[in-house]
């Protein structure tokens, strides 16, 4: 059941690797810049910082509420040439993410792991926390007269109450579970997008998270966690789908 039928066109529009970190106590992301520039350049030329923003309402009883902003910088992204794979330096730790078009983890792998190597070295986190692997896909279904029967596609679908007369015009489906046995959490969205060219887009959001502690450098440890994650994602997509639905990704 953890197989998945090899699709000729696969929906995934982005995979991602996130593996969070302790870090050390003086740890300063702005000062390892220049390190991982040098140290990515080879394979990923590109950089660019993500930035984010916080704002602080402060309540005061003899004056008006204040408002403080602070502006901080989240992750460097080491990107390639082609914009398709990105190596993500974060205050939290690592992530790696491939952007259609998608191939299979195993192709990716190798990478990963020489990525995660040069990450240790530059940043030099105390421990591994969460291994976490989320699939982004984006699913086209035909319109049939601007309708859709859901329960065609998927098996697990938002429904309407019956003899309503609504339509649907979009919705937000999201499950939080625990696989039994291995503890692994798994967040699961379904959401609708505008209608397009007589389909409609359908994103199937599954996101895999293991918890645990491991050194940064037991590599095995972590492709472990990833190969579990895997089978379970997997699981998840199969049994969502019906096979009407794993039809429209063959030729």
């Amino acid at each position: 059941m953890s197989e998945i039928p090899k699709l000729a066109n696969a929906p995934i529009v982005e995979a991602v690797v996130d593996i969070d970190c302790d870090m050390p106590p003086d740890f300063d992301l702005i000062a390892l810049q220049q390190a991982c520039r040098d140290r990515f350049r080879d394979r990923y030329p590109k950089f660019r910082q993500q930035l984010v923003q916080e704002h602080r309402i402060q309540a005061q009883s003899d004056a008006p509420p204040s408002m403080s902003v602070r502006h901080a910088i989240q992750a460097f992204h080491l990107v390639q040439e082609d914009d398709k794979q990105l190596v993500q330096v974060r205050a939290q730790g690592f992530s790696f993410n491939r952007l259609s078009p998608y191939g299979t983890l195993d192709e990716y792998l190798p990478e990963i792991e020489r990525a995660w190597h040069v990450f240790v070295d530059v940043a030099a986190p105390v421990q591994v926390r969460v291994v976490r692997l989320r699939y982004i896909n984006r699913i086209l279904i035909p319109l049939s007269d601007g309708k859709i029967a859901l329960g065609d596609y998927f098996k697990i679908s938002p429904q309407l109450p019956p003899e309503s007369n609504l339509n649907f015009v979009g919705f937000l489906n999201q499950h939080v579970a625990l696989e039994e046995g291995t503890g692994h959490e798994a967040n699961i969205v379904l959401t609708a997008q505008p209608p397009e060219n007589e389909k409609l887009p359908i994103i199937f959001d599954i996101c895999v998270a293991a918890a645990g502690a491991a050194e940064p450098g037991d590599w095995s440890w972590i492709l472990e966690k990833i190969q579990s994650l895997r089978r379970l994602k997997n699981r998840i997509f199969k049994n969502t789908l019906t096979q009407r639905c794993l039809n429209l990704f063959q030729p």
